[in-house]
């Protein structure tokens, strides 16, 4: 089968039990959990990917209140992270943590998937 990001870019997929998925660190699950209070009518964290950027593309998070076939399901420590499957060819195997840098506090991404990054940090190729 194969699924659009973009009119430009065409995936096709594996079957899904081939994913490794994505792993959460304590720190990116607590930042999760606390996500999840603060909205208490969602299921957790949403994943996907969308061309921007300098490098190509970019991670997109947002709150999911009614998942879908379309997302694969993982969990560590009580965090729920919803991955929509048209990424997972760009972002399977990553390690997402959540850091404090100076004054900033953000989710990072060790994706082995990822070939250059932008300067910022905000985009990444494969």
């Amino acid at each position: 089968m194969t699924k659009k990001i973009s009119d430009s870019l065409k995936i096709s997929f594996l079957d899904q039990n081939t994913w490794q998925g994505a792993n959460l660190t304590d720190n990116a699950a607590k930042q999760i959990k606390k996500l999840m209070k603060q909205y208490p009518n969602t299921q957790g964290l949403a994943l996907s990917i969308k061309q921007s950027g300098c490098a190509g593309f970019s991670y997109i998070f947002d709150m999911i209140e009614n998942p879908t076939e379309n997302y694969l399901f993982f969990e560590h420590n009580g965090a729920h992270l919803y991955i929509q499957k048209e990424s997972m060819p760009f972002i399977d195997g990553t390690v997402i943590d959540y850091v404090q840098e100076g004054l900033n506090r953000m989710f990072k991404f060790n994706n082995p998937k990822a070939q250059h990054a932008c300067g910022c940090g905000e985009s990444f190729s494969v």
